[in-house]
């Protein structure tokens, strides 16, 4: 008997022969060409990060294929190819001018992965993720295709080992010593440090989003830990997945019924009690946005009850790199993520009643997996916590009249004095500037000077790259001479990032933010008791309005482009800089955005209108 599936087969041949083309190629039903499509996609991109991402996207194709028919107890859809979007690798890049490209990955995994679910009409999708930025692209294009998907972290990578010392070392471990002068001893840590393959193990901002991820509901919290080699991962994981998205189709439950704000909040929430990357606070506004919260500090978590929460409430509850000792793989071996989460929400700090993925709320996702008590070594109790405070805190003052700068606590090792640091001012109108004085002249770095390093944003670098680079190296350095070097950026760091270090201040120089206005020398003030960044000579009208003039006075003899810019010498580069948002909104490229700031010496909302020649 035909039906209305066979009537269009006879009025589309020219569509239809590739489609049965597919079917043919990939072995399935070609009766099922005009069902609904399911789907696998994967990360790739050129570092140890994605290695093991094709493995598993062609395991979980293998099992939809099995899955699929037109038998009655088989998935009756159409399945398409798997598709892999492009990213960098941040541990390759850092340092250099192609780290401007990092968090643009984000933004180009997000078209990408837009292009093929809205195009391919896929009704359903899992997506097996690596390294930092892609994940989150991936997360905001499912979130805004919003049909059923899910998500896999391909996973860590497990630590190297120092041959001489038995010690583990990761990444870390090599930038920071990167100014040592022993070449063979560079070297030979180099070799050791990245054994086999997966995203960065520390509580980076690989892990940092993993969890934020899994916590938020789009993964299964058991999948977020185990290592990228880690057998469950071909073994079991595919055959769980590909089950929880056939329940997530049956059931009709997309994406923006899982990420919701109270389950945004959870993931904030624990990203403060895993002492996690500041990037966090550029990719939650983001994925608030494709969830369809436009203001993150008015819908989701104001930086006041950001703050609130991190000193008072939210302690850090795992020893985990950079600030500790441990790995991701660690705390697999303690029980996982899940671990983490049963603890919080035991204390009463987390909503247990958002959903997941798998089907279930959060405690009842929990209640199944019956993860064990904190070891107290790894993972750690709320009541008995690793540390007393929240690892992150969000700062506004004069330099930050945005409240988009953002402090990783849990990393600072000291010059913090009843929670106040003072220091004088050290320029550095671009990452290459420092990174040259760092290593030639590293010298000239005194106790308490606070690093400046400027016109690094989302549109002056273009791309706001990150500075693992250069923070490790001053990290080294405040070790070494037993002395406290602050850095402040309009740009971003590493999750590996430790020491007092405060990113994502805005407005950028870029479009004449207060942090293009420090001059040498100028004393900067951090006082996390009102949780401010000020420039003191700032606090004065006449000073402010004598520099802004010449700062504009500088634009204009440039063509509207003040000439500490960086070079935007790529079709994408240029689309970033005339398209990116405040880190506050998640420097995403959004140029319907308006940028709204609070002006420090008046104390109300205006206008702030960039250059001509970035926005119009």
């Amino acid at each position: 008997m035909r039906n209305s599936k066979t009537v269009l087969i006879d009025k589309n041949p020219g569509r239809n022969s590739q489609t049965f083309g597919i079917a043919r190629e990939l072995g399935t039903d070609v009766d099922l060409i005009h069902e609904p499509s399911v789907g696998v996609v994967g990360n790739k991109g050129d570092s140890q990060c994605y290695i093991g991402v094709s493995s598993k996207v062609e395991k979980i194709h293998e099992i939809l294929k099995n899955r699929i028919g037109t038998d009655p107890e088989k998935l009756s859809m159409r399945l398409v190819q798997p598709e892999f979007t492009i990213a960098t690798s941040d541990g390759i890049r850092n340092g250099t001018k192609e780290m401007r490209y990092s968090l643009i990955g984000r933004e180009v995994t997000n078209d990408s992965m837009c292009e093929h679910l809205s195009a391919s009409g896929l009704e359903g999708v899992i997506a097996v993720v690596a390294c930092d930025k892609p994940p989150v692209g991936t997360l905001a294009a499912v979130l805004e295709h919003n049909r059923p998907a899910i998500i896999m972290s391909d996973g860590s990578i497990r630590p190297g080992k120092d041959s001489k010392t038995g010690e583990p070392i990761d990444i870390i471990s090599s930038y920071q010593i990167a100014g040592n002068p022993d070449e063979e001893f560079k070297k030979r840590i180099a070799l050791e440090a990245c054994p086999g393959f997966g995203s960065c193990g520390g509580m980076f901002t690989y892990n940092t989003m993993q969890t934020f991820i899994g916590v938020v509901g789009m993964q299964p919290l058991h999948m977020v830990s185990p290592a990228s080699q880690d057998s469950r991962r071909l073994d079991e994981f595919p055959q769980q997945l590909v089950e929880f998205l056939e329940k997530m189709i049956e059931k009709n439950i997309t994406p923006r019924d899982i990420v919701t704000r109270e389950s945004i909040r959870n993931a904030i929430i624990v990203s403060m009690a895993v002492g996690g990357s500041t990037n966090v606070m550029l990719h939650a506004p983001e994925i608030a946005r494709a969830a369809g919260y436009k203001n993150f500090s008015q819908d989701i978590m104001s930086s006041e009850e950001f703050n609130h929460l991190s000193k008072n409430v939210v302690p850090v509850i795992v020893d985990a790199r950079p600030f500790g000792k441990y790995s991701m793989v660690d705390i697999d071996t303690k029980g996982g993520v899940q671990v983490i989460v049963k603890n919080l929400l035991e204390a009463g700090l987390l909503n247990g009643d958002t959903m997941t993925c798998t089907g279930e709320t959060l405690s009842e996702q929990i209640k199944r997996l019956s993860p064990p008590n904190p070891d107290n070594k790894v993972i750690y109790s709320v009541s008995s916590p690793y540390k007393p405070t929240g690892g992150l805190r969000v700062l506004g003052g004069n330099l930050s009249p945005e409240y988009s700068s953002i402090l990783k606590l849990a990393g600072v090792e000291g010059g913090l004095e009843n929670n106040v640091f003072k220091g004088q001012a050290k320029i550095f109108d671009g990452e290459q500037a420092l990174l040259d004085t760092l290593d030639k002249r590293p010298e000239v770095f005194e106790n308490f000077d606070m690093i400046v390093v400027r016109y690094e944003g989302p549109v002056g670098g273009p791309g706001m790259p990150e500075m693992l680079d250069s923070t490790s190296r001053i990290t080294t350095l405040c070790r070494e001479k037993n002395i406290v070097v602050a850095l402040m950026t309009d740009g971003r760091f590493s999750g590996g990032s430790v020491g007092l270090v405060i990113g994502h201040v805005g407005p950028e120089a870029a479009v004449g933010g207060p942090i293009a206005l420090i001059e040498e020398g100028d004393q900067i003030i951090v006082d996390l008791n009102k949780n401010e960044i000020n420039c003191v000579e700032l606090e004065n009208k006449n000073t402010y309005d004598e520099r802004m003039k010449d700062w504009h006075r500088k634009v204009n003899e440039n063509n509207g482009i003040h000439p500490a810019v960086g070079n935007a010498d790529t079709r994408l580069l240029h689309k970033m800089r005339y398209s990116a948002v405040s880190a506050v909104f998640g420097a995403g490229m959004h140029p319907e955005r308006k940028i709204f700031v609070t002006d420090p010496r008046e104390g109300v909302k205006s206008s702030f209108t960039p250059q001509n020649k970035f926005r119009t």
